[in-house]
C-alpha cells in the first residue's frame, strides 16, 4: 500500500478525548491558578474581607479562612486543585497561613509566566525556585527569635501574642482579649507530650453574646435523652464518684424468634421475675460502688432512671463515644463493660458537677478535674453561620498556640519577614550569573505580594508603603512591617505581631513545591467517557518521554 510518502494518522486515544500540550498548556494552567489566587487574596490580613459561599442546596457559609473557602468552591480545574491541596495541607499541618500559602504560590506562578512566554525552560525556573525556597527557609531559621520557656509568665505571654496575631484577620479579633486566653488555656490543658487537639471539645449554642463564650476545664456535653424520673435526680455534686459504662440498663422485650415453653402460669411469672432480678442486680452492684454519677454509652431506661433517682444518684445514657472518652481522660477511671466487680480504682472524680441551662439547652458540666487532659469550649453567638466562623477562627488560634508550644521560635508578621526574605534573595541573586539570577530575583519579588496585598485590603497606599519598607530593610531594620493601626511602618517584633516560624517555613516550602509541580506539567489528557476506569483526568510532566500520553 502506497501512502505517497506520507505517514498515516494513527489514533491511540478514544474518540472524544481532549488533549492539549506545550507552552500554551502551561500558561493555561498558570491562568487557572491565578484565578484561584484572585478569588482568595481579598481575604488576607486583619482588614481582609469575608466571602459568602452559597452551596448547591442553598446552605450559606461566611468565612475568610483560606482552606474553608477553597474546600467549598468545588474547584474542577486539575492544575488549580493543587492550590486547594496545599491550602488544606497548611491547615492540617500548621492550622494558619492557608490564605498566605495560596497567594504566594499564585504570585510565584505569575512571575514565572513571563519566563515561559519568553521560551525559558520550566526546568530552569523550577530549579531556581527550589534554590530560592531553600535559601529563604534557612534565613527564617537564622532570623527566628527563640523565647525562653523557663519563665512560665513570659512563655504564656508569647502564646497569647501568637494567638492574637492568628485572630487578627478573623471575625473574633475585636474580642481577642477573651479568646486568646481561652485558646492558650485550652492547649495548656492538654497532655503536653502529644497535644492532641481532638481532646478539645467544642459545643456551639445559638443565642447570647459572643462574650458569653467560656472554657470548661473539663468536659461539657448536652443533656442526653432521659426517661421518667430524671427530674427527681440531683443536678449538682461536689467531689462525686463517677462510673462510666458500656452497659444497657433497660428491660428488653423478648426477641421475635424467642420461644419459651411453659406448662403453668407460675413458670411465666418466674421468667419475668428472673428478668427483673438481672437488672436489679446490675443496678444494686452499681449503687454499691458508691458512685453518685453514672454515665453510659448505651440507653439507661426508665426503671434504672427511677431507681437512681430514689437513691440520689445522677445518670445519663446514650452519651456519645467522643464525650465519654473525654470524660474518662478528665475524671480518671475506665469504661466498664460489666456491672460486676467494679473496683474503686475504676471510678473517676471531679471537683464539681452540675447541670446548667445555657441558652436554650441544658448541659452537663464536669469541672475541676484532677487528671484533666481535656477541656471544652462553649461558643455563643447570634447566628449559626457566625458561630461556625468563630469555631474556625478558634481552631486556627489553637493550632498556632500548639505549634508555638512545640516550636517556641517566632518571627514578626505584618509582611516583615517576607520583605526581609525578599531583600536577602534579591541581594543573593546579584552574586550569581545566568538565568538563575533572574529566577531568584523573581522569587524575591513574588514574596512582596504579602505586604502589598495587606496594604490593598486595608485601603492603604501600597506603592508608598512598600518603597518605605524596602528602604527600612535596606538599612538593616529586619522586623519592619505594616502598622495597621497608624497606616505606617513599625517594628512588628516590638509591637508583638508574632507568628511561629514554622508557619512561614511551611508556607514557603509548600508554595514553591506547588509552583514547581504546576510548571512541570505540559500536557493534559481528558477522557470524559471512561471515568470508572481511572482515566478521568490525567496530566503529564515534561520530564518524561513522549510516547502514548494516556490510554
Amino acid at each position: 500500500m502506497n501512502f505517497g510518502g506520507q505517514t498515516p494518522t494513527i489514533v491511540v486515544l478514544k474518540e472524544g478525548t481532549d488533549t492539549s500540550q506545550g507552552r500554551g498548556q502551561i500558561i493555561s494552567n498558570i491562568n487557572a491558578c491565578l484565578a484561584i489566587q484572585d478569588t482568595i487574596r481579598p481575604t488576607l490580613g486583619p482588614l481582609g474581607s469575608d466571602i459568602l459561599i452559597v452551596g448547591s442546596k442553598g446552605d450559606t457559609t461566611i468565612s475568610n479562612d483560606g482552606a474553608t473557602i477553597l474546600k467549598l468552591l468545588d474547584v474542577v480545574h486539575p492544575a488549580a486543585k493543587v492550590l486547594v491541596d496545599i491550602s488544606r495541607s497548611q491547615d492540617a499541618e500548621v492550622g494558619d497561613g492557608t490564605t498566605s500559602v495560596t497567594v504566594i504560590a499564585g504570585e510565584l506562578l505569575r512571575e514565572s509566566k513571563a519566563f515561559v512566554e519568553e521560551g525559558v525552560s520550566t526546568h530552569i525556573v523550577a530549579k531556581g525556585y527550589r534554590k530560592a525556597a531553600l535559601l529563604a527557609v534557612n534565613k527564617i531559621k537564622e532570623l527566628a527569635v527563640t523565647i525562653d520557656r523557663s519563665n512560665p509568665t513570659e512563655f504564656r505571654d508569647l502564646l497569647e501574642k501568637c494567638a492574637a496575631t492568628a485572630m487578627s484577620s478573623k471575625l473574633i479579633h475585636r474580642n481577642d482579649a477573651l479568646f486568646k486566653k481561652m485558646a492558650v488555656d485550652a492547649v495548656l490543658a492538654l497532655d503536653q507530650d502529644d497535644l492532641d487537639e481532638k481532646m478539645i471539645g467544642v459545643k456551639k449554642i445559638s443565642g447570647g453574646n459572643l462574650e458569653d463564650s467560656f472554657l470548661v476545664d473539663g468536659v461539657a456535653f448536652k443533656k442526653t435523652f432521659s426517661y421518667a424520673g430524671f427530674e427527681q435526680q440531683p443536678k449538682a455534686f461536689t467531689n462525686p464518684k463517677i462510673v462510666t459504662l458500656n452497659v444497657e440498663l433497660e428491660l428488653k422485650a423478648e426477641k421475635d424468634n424467642a420461644e419459651v415453653r411453659i406448662e403453668q402460669v407460675s413458670e411465666y411469672q418466674a421468667i419475668v421475675d428472673a428478668e427483673w432480678k438481672i437488672i436489679y442486680d446490675k443496678l444494686e452492684a452499681i449503687y454499691n460502688t458508691g458512685a453518685q454519677i453514672v454515665l453510659s454509652k448505651l440507653p439507661i431506661g426508665d426503671l434504672a432512671t427511677q431507681y437512681f433517682a430514689d437513691r440520689n444518684v445522677f445518670c445519663a445514657g446514650r452519651v456519645t463515644a467522643d464525650d465519654l472518652d473525654r470524660v474518662v481522660s478528665a475524671v480518671g477511671g475506665s469504661v466498664q463493660s460489666t456491672c460486676t466487680d467494679i473496683k474503686p480504682e475504676y471510678l473517676g472524680t471531679c471537683e464539681k458537677f452540675e447541670e446548667r441551662q445555657i441558652g436554650g439547652e441544658r448541659f452537663n458540666l464536669f469541672s475541676g478535674c484532677p487528671k484533666a487532659k481535656t477541656c471544652t469550649l462553649v461558643l455563643r453567638g447570634g447566628a449559626d453561620q457566625f458561630i461556625e466562623e468563630v469555631e474556625r477562627s478558634m481552631h486556627d488560634a489553637i493550632m498556632i498556640v500548639k505549634r508555638a508550644v512545640k516550636n517556641n521560635s517566632v518571627v514578626a508578621g505584618g509582611g516583615a519577614i517576607e520583605m526581609e526574605l525578599s531583600r536577602y534573595l534579591r541581594e543573593y541573586s546579584r552574586t550569581i550569573a545566568g538565568k538563575q539570577q533572574l529566577v531568584i530575583a523573581a522569587f524575591a519579588k513574588a514574596l512582596e505580594v504579602i505586604p502589598r496585598q495587606l496594604c490593598d485590603n486595608a485601603g492603604f497606599d501600597a506603592t508608598d508603603l512598600l518603597n518605605r519598607l524596602r528602604m527600612r530593610h535596606g538599612r538593616g531594620e529586619v522586623w519592619a512591617g505594616i502598622d495597621f493601626e497608624n497606616e505606617d511602618i513599625a517594628n512588628n517584633m516590638e509591637k508583638f505581631v508574632w507568628e511561629p516560624a514554622l508557619v512561614k517555613v511551611n508556607a514557603i516550602q509548600s508554595a514553591a513545591e506547588a509552583a514547581c509541580l504546576i510548571l512541570s506539567v505540559d500536557e493534559t489528557v481528558k477522557n470524559e467517557e471512561s471515568p470508572a476506569q481511572g482515566a478521568g483526568t490525567g496530566a503529564r510532566g515534561r520530564g518524561r518521554g513522549r510516547g502514548m500520553p494516556m490510554m
